[in-house]
């Protein structure tokens, strides 16, 4: 037979015979060994058959008193001789116990103040091993006896923090219980072996008979307990944190941004460092700008505006708008083709910014994933923009959208739930003023009405905000530091705004014909039938508007075709939706004014929309392309339409959900999928890629200040472009507008080389004239490129397929 130690499990073999009977058991320092279990001393989680089978088998102490002579009642009197009716004998004491944990001779439990046997704290228990708690033990008086109901004896003390060891159970199960264990009913010894509702096997440590260790025994019910959660290492957690970050909703949609954009944008990227997207004159200028912004941010900040192009003329970097936003990039390599790269990686960076700025606004507001990405693609890939591809700043609008996301998250509101003021995060409202100026840092074209827009803005929330507290006579929720991150991301974005205002204020003072008038917003006013016009550049749509371009007087300005399908979604959008009617109706009428601005004057020539705009609010006059406020009306297109995508994503949720079987769920999950992928359709282009003009020879090598002939308004981009080797000072330099000293020099050096020219471009502090050869086909310098130089102080040199002459 076995007994058990309490809640281990683990079974020690029972002494037999008579070394079973003869074994001394464990007493105190006087000889008294444990007092009897009692009835009131059962578990409280111990089932009723066996509180009931204890209590009808007698318990013999489980220890022998010293000298071999049976105690009588389980507690020993002095030297072995038993107490009458259970009582200790006189100057009986238990053990004391030191503070170390070290067991004291032969301690006996101590009584717990509920009549329970507690072992005295810092004793050893039946297996030897010290109590860790390394209290004093209880102390019996003389002659003292345990009074009712689990008093101490008079006299005694009560354990401090001690910890019961030995319970009832362990009384039953000692060597000496054998015939009364045999004895018990069937249910008792079922319980004992399971361990259901009381403690069984035996007590911690390994027990200890006559200062020897007894062999433990393994339980044959352990291999069915549950495996303990292993503890996951350092790399386990970050491998979990690295996954988590991955299949997160907002790193799915960059990536999934970034791998259309290179899709879309195909063969951006197969010839990057060669090849340009739609022309190589306006690309080969903004590629200079990227180089220019981030080389003198290096060598010589205060230089900034005062670039290597346009020579002698001041200011000449805000000639146009200038993309002052990615001078990081420009940071990064050197040379033309460094130049080419970086400007088509940001090209395709652009396209997927705005996809995923479209869709964070879409989300915010409280449109579904889905809808979401109706709204991003929508906005990146409309076939209007196609128009714009030699466009970087017009390309580069993703920050709009982004800003008014972040701004949307910081407040707490969103058109679908309103406003959440336990939703607010100041951060958030950092990070979209940040936004918002590095958008208005890649040019007033598109920052601009981004600005007034952002300032419209802000008045009517500061103004629907008192209303509603007016109306509700309650303070409405906002936050001090909500307003503190408003007011200085505010100054933030308005100092940004007037530090890159000024020079242009300066152009507009130096060249007071570089400003537009209402006759050129005409030239580029588009009429409503562009709205249905689509680019050549459509894939889908290109061959078909071939007629219909032709009509228009500057079809790269007047073909703002947002997409029929995307005109089909917002139409069914005012109808169903997620969002409520009243927003609904306020953004189609975002849409209409837009269109009526993007018309410029031919909109009721303009007196009521445009023209006022262009005389009274600053800066306004700059813009001369209306049509590109056709970037507001397609966002908001994109919004209607993802209420709607939305709305029939719920619906379709709700249908799959309600069926019985199930199976057609999947397919009508991936119906919902073909707005996206109408939209998407309806992006494609054809737009050319034409291989970039290889940088002369004579170029790297010239010192400036230089002149390149011939020079006009598209070969000076090139001749920018090829600056970048080490940016030279150039007179050369195209931009929106001519500077009258730049038209100049060009008439005068038709007759190159003569001597009043030379003399003219010497009074200038031109120092070397390149002239290339494969540029001079029908100009005057066919005739005069080999005429002898030698009277008139100059030097002449072959370099390559160019002429260069050191004046």
């Amino acid at each position: 037979m076995t007994t058990g130690q309490p809640e281990t499990g683990k079974a020690r073999p029972t002494p037999a015979g008579s070394d079973a009977e003869s074994r001394p058991a464990p007493a105190s320092a006087s000889g008294a060994p444990a007092q009897p279990a009692r009835s009131s001393d059962t578990r409280s989680d111990a089932s009723p058959a066996e509180t009931d089978s204890a209590a009808a088998a007698p318990v013999v102490d489980s220890t022998a008193a010293k000298d071999g002579v049976p105690a009588t009642d389980g507690v020993s009197g002095k030297n072995g001789v038993p107490g009458k009716n259970g009582v200790p004998g006189k100057n009986d004491k238990s053990g004391k116990s030191g503070r170390d944990g070290k067991d004291s001779t032969g301690g006996t439990p101590a009584t717990d103040g509920m009549g329970n046997n507690t072992p005295a704290t810092g004793s050893a228990d039946s297996n030897g091993g010290a109590d860790s708690n390394g209290g004093k033990g209880s102390e019996d008086g003389k002659g003292g006896t345990p009074a009712k109901d689990g008093t101490p004896a008079k006299g005694g003390k009560e354990s401090e923090d001690a910890e019961s060891s030995a319970s009832p159970e362990d009384s039953k199960n000692s060597p000496t219980q054998g015939a009364a264990a045999e004895a018990r009913p069937p249910t008792t010894r079922w319980w004992r072996w399971t361990g259901k509702g009381r403690r069984a096997g035996k007590t911690d440590g390994d027990a200890k008979t006559d200062g020897a260790a007894t062999p433990v025994v393994a339980d044959r019910w352990e291999a069915f307990a549950s495996a303990p959660e292993p503890q996951p290492s350092v790399f386990t957690r970050a491998g979990r944190a690295v996954g988590r970050f991955l299949i997160h909703e907002w790193t799915l949609a960059s990536l999934c941004s970034l791998v259309l954009a290179v899709l879309m944008t195909w063969p951006t990227l197969r010839y990057p460092r060669y090849t340009l997207p739609q022309d190589y004159w306006d690309p080969s200028l903004q590629a200079w700008q990227m180089a220019w912004s981030g080389h003198i941010l290096l060598a010589d900040p205060a230089r900034l505006w005062q670039s290597n192009t346009f020579f002698p003329e001041l200011w000449s970097f805000a000639f146009s708008d200038t993309l002052l936003g990615y001078a990081p990039a420009g940071m990064l390599g050197s040379g033309p083709e460094d130049a080419v790269l970086r400007y088509n990686i940001m090209f395709v960076l652009a396209h997927a910014l705005a996809t995923l700025g479209a869709y964070a606004l879409a989300r915010q507001l409280g449109a579904g994933r889905i809808g979401g990405a109706v709204a991003g693609v929508s906005y990146a890939y409309a076939p209007w923009l196609l128009a714009q591809a030699g466009h970087l700043h017009v390309i580069s609008n993703g920050g709009i959208p982004l800003a008014l996301a972040m701004l949307a998250r910081g407040h707490g509101w969103s058109l679908r739930h309103g406003y959440r003021p336990e939703r607010r995060h100041d951060g958030w409202v950092y990070g979209g003023w940040l936004v918002a100026a590095w958008q208005l840092s890649l040019g007033f074209g598109i920052g601009l009405p981004f600005a007034y827009f952002l300032a419209g803005a802000v008045l009517v929330a500061v103004v629907l905000f008192y209303v509603r507290r007016l109306r509700t006579r309650r303070a409405v929720p906002f936050g001090r530091r909500l307003f503190v991150a408003d007011v200085l991301g505010g100054f933030f974005f308005a100092s940004v705004g007037l530090l890159m205002a000024y020079p242009f204020f300066k152009v507009t003072e130096l060249h007071p014909y570089a400003e537009r008038t209402i006759d050129d917003i005409s030239i580029f006013s588009p009429p409503a039938s562009g709205f249905v016009t689509a680019p050549a550049e459509s894939r889908i749509w290109g061959g078909l508007h071939e007629g219909a371009r032709a009509a228009l007087p500057w079809h790269p300005e007047m073909t703002l075709l947002p997409g029929f399908v995307l005109y089909a979604l917002a139409l069914g959008g005012l109808f169903f939706s997620v969002w409520r009617l009243r927003h609904r109706l306020l953004l189609l009428a975002g849409v209409l004014v837009t269109m009526a601005f993007a018309m410029g004057t031919r909109f009721f020539d303009g007196t009521v929309t445009y023209v006022p705009l262009f005389e009274h609010v600053p800066g306004w006059s700059a813009l001369r392309t209306p049509g590109r406020l056709m970037l507001w009306t397609t966002l908001l297109l994109g919004l209607l339409a993802a209420g709607a995508v939305t709305a029939l994503t719920d619906r379709v949720r709700e249908l799959t959900a309600q069926r019985i079987p199930s199976w057609p769920g999947p397919w009508l999950r991936m119906a919902t999928l073909l707005p996206l992928l109408l939209v998407t359709v309806e992006g494609l282009n054809t737009t050319p890629h034409p291989v970039v003009p290889t940088q002369p020879a004579a170029m790297r090598s010239a010192q400036g200040p230089l002149l390149v002939l011939p020079s006009d308004q598209s070969l000076d981009q090139h001749v920018m472009l090829w600056s970048t080797s080490g940016f030279p000072d150039v007179v050369n330099g195209g931009s929106g507008f001519t500077p009258r000293q730049l038209d100049d020099v060009r008439r005068v050096s038709q007759s190159f080389p003569d001597q009043t020219s030379v003399d003219y471009l010497r009074t200038l502090g031109v120092r070397t004239v390149v002239l290339l050869r494969g540029q001079v086909v029908g100009t005057p310098w066919e005739i005069t490129i080999d005429t002898p130089v030698e009277s008139l102080g100059i030097s002449r040199q072959d370099v390559g397929d160019a002429v260069v002459y050191r004046l």
